[in-house]
């Protein structure tokens, strides 16, 4: 027969992992390059860009940090709303495949 309580508490222990290697992930890092090293971007493991470089030969000195900071942000949000809209898809496509247990979020599993 199988103990509830026993297989509850490894499903607490699995999502609290789940958590940690997420939260984790923000120290993982990558960069690339495009137009022969002229913009090169780096992202960190949430999927959200940290960093973005622009050769001064691409934009005037006084536009480049703006410019840089608004790609990041317009990136980083078109991001953020495929992410909530992945959320509902799955959600849509998974309704009743899932349990329901309050206090448990199964979304970051699929």
């Amino acid at each position: 027969m199988i103990d509830i309580s026993k297989m509850m508490g490894k499903l607490k222990e699995v999502q609290d992992k789940m958590k940690e290697v997420q939260e984790n992930l923000k120290n993982i890092t990558a960069s690339a390059e495009s137009g022969g090293g002229m913009v090169k971007a780096t992202a960190n493991g949430q999927k959200q860009i940290i960093k973005l470089e622009i050769d001064d030969a691409l934009v005037s000195k006084d536009d480049k940090e703006m410019l840089s900071d608004l790609v990041v942000a317009a990136v980083n949000k078109s991001l953020a709303e495929v992410e909530e809209k992945s959320k509902a898809e799955m959600q849509k496509q998974t309704n009743g495949m899932m349990p329901n247990i309050p206090g448990f979020d199964f979304s970051n599993l699929g």
